[in-house]
């Protein structure tokens, strides 16, 4: 072979190399897509592996004694006991008003203009009792509202704090019996190892934690002491969430102004506390917080997942409250609100700050985030409550954004590793 050939060849066989190693990048870059539908052209995932159902829940304003005029409160939590019983909790109505027109306020700055594109109404400060947060009675903040010039039944009204939906987004029933006793509802669940199937609700400003039935026809158990705050075996000081072990148990993040974490056996008996009160967005001592604002059990180890939410981070125990490890949610302005474990073993949060659903592992690696800061159909903003239910469709509560709480389905084709697991398996499912 001559020199000339040979040299023609060797160039063939390398731009045939280049060439298949080109495809190779080609085909490695499809497949390691961060798109939630893998291959997707175009678009976003502004909703991560979800679709909106759009027009989900309905109207409320039909409800008896509304007259078309009333729409949702801040919504507080929501929990899918089916996908056709989905109970919702909200704190009371709002008037339906539509958002005011853009206009440039010249006397406060040339170029300063409201509402802009995002939330114009801050639903939480508009709900009743207006103050949320560490600080202060449901009464000092009703109070505040009427200061700022709140009236009631014009621009708030109490009423309506528990509903069920069907699959449709349709109210089939209302708990309005309970409205005179409750005076900040902030969590509702069932234990999924309860086979009556007991429906839990923390109202936080009363201090108490009620237990009915499952049709809320009847209030079988009050733990805590209504309405007298406290820190011991028989008071709470705001607890906010709950949840349970396999045996029927629960722990009590307690809470807003008290800085425990408190376990009970399955018939509410008092079995332990811990915690103290730590510095607010500095704290690093194990098992001091500012602000307990979420818990989660994993059912596979009995490991307790508490919120350490002024110090953004998540603390873990073991079940009997021993401090093992934890990881930071990051710096400002992440806030989180609550979180769950699936059946998968991920850790799904909520931040109010960065408007995201965030997936952890459980030992506190990072994994995926979605969420768009809109009121437009699918924004988030201050998701407070998620639940999931038997066919994968994720619900989100929201204390900021109006309408109170969304419906999301698993899109076509998504990924698995961007949808929320079943939650734990328990009795009823």
């Amino acid at each position: 072979m001559s020199n000339r050939s040979f040299l023609k060849n060797c160039c063939v066989c390398a731009a045939g190399a280049v060439l298949t190693l080109a495809g190779a990048a080609a085909v490695a870059q499809e497949a390691s897509s961060y798109a939630a539908v893998p291959g997707q052209k175009g678009g976003q995932d502004m909703f991560g592996g979800y679709d909106v159902a759009a027009g989900w829940p309905r109207d409320i304003g039909n409800l008896p004694g509304l007259n078309g005029e009333w729409t949702f409160g801040a919504g507080q939590s929501v929990f899918a006991e089916s996908p056709d019983r989905i109970i919702y909790l909200q704190r009371g109505l709002l008037p339906d008003i539509d958002p005011p027109a853009a206009k440039v306020y010249p006397d406060l700055g040339p170029s300063l203009m409201y509402p802009n594109n995002a939330v114009w109404r801050n639903a939480t400060r508009s709900s009743l009792p207006a103050n949320g947060g560490t600080g202060g009675s449901a009464e000092e903040g009703v109070q505040a509202w009427i200061d700022r010039g709140g009236r009631f039944n014009i621009d708030s009204r109490w009423e309506y704090c528990v509903l069920v939906f069907d699959g449709d987004g349709n109210v089939t029933e209302a708990w309005t019996q309970w409205d005179f006793m409750m005076q900040r509802p902030h969590f509702v669940t069932i234990s999924p190892y309860d086979p009556e199937k007991h429906v839990w609700i923390i109202d936080d400003h009363k201090h108490v934690i009620h237990k009915f039935t499952n049709d809320g026809s009847t209030l079988v158990q009050t733990i805590g002491t209504y309405g007298e705050p406290g820190a011991d075996e028989t008071h709470f000081n705001r607890p906010t969430f709950m949840d349970f072990f396999p045996d029927g148990g629960f722990v009590v993040a307690d809470g807003y102004n008290g800085t425990r974490a408190v376990k009970f056996d399955a018939d509410g008996n008092y079995v332990t506390a811990w915690g103290q009160a730590g510095s607010n967005g500095d704290e690093t001592r194990p098992g001091y917080w500012n602000n307990v604002h979420g818990v989660a059990i994993d059912p596979q180890t009995n490991r307790i997942f508490v919120n350490d939410r002024g110090n953004r981070r998540i603390q873990v125990f073991d079940e009997d409250g021993n401090y093992l490890y934890e990881w930071s949610v990051g710096g400002r302005p992440a806030s989180l609100h609550m979180f769950i474990i699936d059946a998968n073993g991920y850790l799904w949060a909520a931040d109010r700050g960065t408007h995201k659903v965030l997936k952890y592992d459980l030992e506190g690696n990072f994994l995926y985030a979605f969420g768009t800061h809109s009121e437009a159909p699918g924004g988030t903003s201050g998701v407070h409550g998620m639940s999931i239910d038997q066919d994968g469709n994720l619900y989100l509560a929201q204390v900021d954004n109006k309408g109170g709480v969304q419906k999301f389905t698993p899109r076509e084709g998504a990924n698995a590793d961007f949808i929320i697991g079943p939650r734990p398996a328990g009795v009823w499912d």
